[in-house]
Parts: C-alpha cells; sequence; structure tokens
C-alpha cells in the first residue's frame, strides 16, 4: 500500500504587524485530496502560495491548523519512515560514502548490516550511480548527489515518496536528465510520489495527475489527468496544449493572489 489523504486541511499562521499588532495569514483552507496506491501526482501553484508547506504537513515536519494527514489510513502525527523526503537541498552526509549514505536511514528501521548493504547496492544501481558506491558526495555533481538523496529515500521502502522541489538548484540540462532518471525510476518502482514543482513542463512530463492551488489562501483550481504515453515527449502537440492550459490556470491564480493583496 501506499495512499496519501488530505482531507480538509488548513493552515494559518499569526504574523506580526507593528510594535503590538498581530494578524492571521491564512495560508489554505479546506485542501482535500488523495493520492492513490502508486499514483504520482504533482502540486503546482504561485510563487508563495504554501505548496512546499503543504507538503512538509505531509511529512510530517510542520502542523495543519485544521483537518488530518493520512498515509495508509494511519494520522501524520510528526516524521516517520512510511515517509521518504527529497528536498531541494542535498543533506547528504560528506565523510560518508555514496553507499553508506544510502544505508543511513536503513539503520534507524533495525535493518542489519549486510541486509543493508544489499538494500543500498540496490538502490544504487536504480538510480544509475553503480561504480560511485565508494565516493564521498563531495566528488559528485549536483545531479548526482540529487540521485544519492533520491536512493536514500527509495531505500527504506516507504509508502510515500515526498519530493519538493528536488531539481530546482540544477541547471537546464541536467534538471531534464534528472526528470528522465526519475520518470524511469517512478516507471520500474511504481511508488506513490507526491511531488511539489514551480515548473509546469516537468509537473506535466512526470504527472499522472496535476493539481492546481490559487493563491492565498490557496484552494484547488484545477485537478488536470495527463493521459500521455510514457515517456513523454516534450514537443508533442498534446503536451504543449496541456502545458497552455496549466499556465493559463496559474496566471489566474496570481491575479486572484495580487487582488486579495490590494
Amino acid at each position: 500500500m501506499g495512499e496519501l489523504n488530505v482531507d480538509g486541511v488548513a493552515k494559518t499562521y499569526r504574523r506580526r504587524e507593528g510594535w503590538n499588532t498581530t494578524r492571521l495569514l491564512h495560508v489554505f483552507e479546506g485542501i482535500s485530496f488523495k493520492v492513490e496506491d502508486g499514483e504520482f501526482v504533482s502540486i503546482i501553484g504561485p510563487s508563495g502560495c504554501g505548496k512546499s508547506t503543504l507538503l512538509n504537513m505531509a511529512a510530517g515536519l510542520d502542523k495543519s491548523s485544521a483537518g488530518t494527514i493520512r498515509v495508509d489510513g494511519v494520522p501524520v502525527r510528526g516524521p516517520g519512515l512510511d515517509r521518504g523526503v527529497v528536498f531541494q537541498e542535498f543533506a547528504l552526509f560528506p565523510w560518508l560514502t555514496v553507499v553508506d549514505n544510502v544505508a543511513f536511514g536503513l539503520k534507524s528501521k533495525g535493518v542489519g548490516r549486510a541486509q543493508r548493504d544489499e538494500l543500498a547496492h540496490k538502490y544504487v544501481d536504480l538510480v544509475g550511480l553503480s561504480g560511485f558506491e565508494s565516493y564521498h558526495t563531495n566528488r559528485l555533481s549536483g545531479g548526482m548527489r540529487q540521485r544519492v538523496g533520491l536512493a536514500r529515500a527509495l531505500a527504506i521502502e516507504p509508502s510515500v515518496l515526498l519530493m519538493d522541489e528536488p531539481f530546482g538548484a540544477l541547471d537546464a540540462q541536467t534538471r531534464e536528465t534528472m526528470q528522465n532518471a526519475l520518470d524511469d525510476i517512478w516507471r520500474k518502482t511504481r511508488k506513490t510520489i507526491m511531488f511539489v514543482t514551480h515548473d509546469i513542463r516537468e509537473a506535466i512530463y512526470l504527472s499522472d495527475r496535476v493539481i492546481v492551488l490559487s493563491g492565498r489562501p490557496a484552494r484547488i483550481t484545477l485537478e488536470m489527468r495527463i493521459d500521455l504515453e510514457r515517456p513523454r515527449n516534450r514537443h508533442d502537440e498534446r503536451f504543449q496544449a496541456l502545458e497552455l492550459e496549466l499556465e493559463r490556470s496559474i496566471g489566474a491564480g496570481e491575479r486572484e493572489r495580487a487582488d486579495n493583496h490590494a
């Protein structure tokens, strides 16, 4: 199993304004959606609409003000090994080798040394880093380090993989290479993935479904199913038509946000 349910989730901050004045900042209210077992769902929307906040709540790193997030029916109350998380920052241990970085989370699960090594090598191979097992991560390129982070998240064999702008710090060519690699890995593993990105083309290329959030307070304005064969052709007319539709939807969200702050 690997099912993620977001049910009526809201997030409100109390923000100080001036010396003795505060006001409530409503990030989003009543957000509900489901990521089915084996589904790849991307969350996109205007900058600052709360995409990363939503993912952090699913990861158990932040708490909602209302509503519930469940993984396989179990409410999220904090970080857990049922969820693997990949951030834009690599967050690797430079004093450890590639294989030891990948095996790190397995030790927390109580997996024995021999099985840790076996699983770590399996996922290093899956992300295309065979031959680099003994390298320290400071000797690797940005794309290779992100592959290590992905392998580490996958190695604990979580129910759900949460990815927050994982390729945002990479150059355009490396980013496209990593998108291709992630698509290949997903087709091999069918891992349930919730993916946050601001890149519309990336969302279409990778996802089964794309969820669009509006400006604050964010709400879901569109859920688009991507019915294109994989691997996808970024230059296909149908691909580009979907890209245009999503651009228009996000543009409407940006205008709504501007109106709300006028």
